[in-house]
């Protein structure tokens, strides 16, 4: 990941030059985490530059800015077509896309009632997050010591800023011990998800993941994948995955913005399964349709283009 090539920023309204894109060491978001953000991809296709299911991402963001009190002051659309000037302006073939919106300088009380709203969209270069390999051969995960925070601590379905501490924790001991990702347990000790991904197994041709219940942020990629192993004809079931229904699959895979679809091969030395046949039929179908390659999924990408203001 690179932000060499990146020269524009959306922020607050207008699009600035990355050097100016800065706020003070006294923001609130700074000290307290105090911000929800979301995560996006662009794609290149034939048509052009294309944004995966780019409603539902920034109707996520506003939920999100909902569970924790803050007002966007944009509307969903404008929000949109702030996507689409912020890669339009950069030159961006495909990228990653990253908005978010945190409270500002005003007061360091845990209350942030006079601190300002901030809003911004970054857009930057971004390959396969766990890695080209990983992406095409499957990554090395733990089971972490770190458990996800239950949604009676923090809103889990909420994707705030300050959650993603515990992820930081739990992906920097996945690093010490040589592993690429990691994966925590929820309260109950069944598996949660990934650091940044959705968890699926597969056993016997039936598709398994779990759902906010085990503490999950309910993921836009893993709701597209779910519709097109329904679509391939395989029954996807929801309900919670135990650690030793994880070292038993047949396969394993996760999904998330940055991760894409990328397959689990080891837990924890545990080899999982001798194939990821079911695995590469979702993938391949995911970026047939990310790419605007397949016209039953059309419906999932934005086009980008001139905002209808400079039209």
């Amino acid at each position: 990941m690179s932000f060499d090539k990146t020269e524009w920023v959306w922020m607050n309204g207008r699009l600035i030059r990355w050097g100016k894109a800065t706020l003070h060491v006294s923001a609130h978001a700074l000290h307290y985490g105090s911000g929800v953000f979301e995560g996006l991809r662009c794609y290149e296709t034939d048509d052009g530059p294309a944004v995966f299911r780019l409603g539902e991402h920034v109707k996520r963001f506003f939920y999100s800015a909902a569970v924790y009190g803050i007002d966007i002051p944009y509307t969903q659309e404008e929000l949109e077509e702030a996507v689409c000037e912020t890669i339009l302006r950069n030159g961006f073939a495909s990228c990653y896309i990253r908005p978010i919106c945190f409270y500002g300088s005003g007061s360091l009380s845990l209350n942030p009632r006079n601190c300002p709203v901030e809003t911004v969209i970054l857009a930057w270069p971004w390959g396969a997050y766990l890695g080209d390999e990983g992406l095409q051969s499957g990554v090395r995960v733990t089971v972490s010591s770190w458990t996800k925070f239950h949604s009676r601590m923090m809103p889990t379905t909420a994707k705030a800023c300050g959650g993603y501490i515990n992820s930081i924790l739990a992906v920097r001991e996945a690093a010490r011990g040589g592993y690429d990702e990691a994966i925590l347990l929820d309260a109950e000790g069944n598996i949660a998800e990934g650091a940044g991904e959705n968890i699926f197994i597969i056993r016997d041709g039936k598709i398994v993941t779990n759902d906010e219940r085990s503490s999950i942020l309910l993921g836009i990629t893993r709701d597209a994948v779910m519709q097109i192993a329904a679509d391939l004809g395989y029954e996807v079931e929801v309900r919670p995955i135990r650690i030793n229904d994880l070292y038993l699959a047949d396969e394993a895979f996760m999904t998330g913005t940055a991760a894409e679809v990328t397959p689990i091969r080891e837990v924890d030395g545990v080899t999982i399964g001798k194939s990821a046949r079911v695995t590469g039929r979702i993938k391949k179908v995911f970026f047939n349709a990310v790419a605007g390659r397949d016209e039953k999924y059309k419906d999932w990408l934005r086009l980008v283009e001139q905002p209808a203001a400079v039209r």
